[in-house]
């Protein structure tokens, strides 16, 4: 059986990037850490976000697994 292969540090943040342009309507993610967790790459930055009319920043934090998926999301206004 062969091993699978993990993810780069480049193509976890480009799925975690690409992931919240979708999911937050937005053009702008801003990364500040990447970092390895056991198998998993977590990846931490802002994005803004329009609530009611006023732009705030949103911080995130999204682990994406060895294959490329994300396995997990987290959100917090700053």
């Amino acid at each position: 059986m062969k091993a699978v292969e993990a993810v780069s540090k480049e193509v976890a943040q480009k799925v975690a990037v690409e992931y919240l342009k979708r999911q937050k309507s937005t053009d702008r993610v801003d990364v500040s850490i990447i970092e390895k967790k056991r198998e998993d790459w977590v990846i931490r930055g802002t994005c803004p976000i329009d609530m009611e009319g006023h732009p705030w920043a949103e911080k995130f934090k999204i682990i994406v697994d060895p294959k490329g998926k994300v396995k997990a999301l987290d959100f917090a206004l700053l």
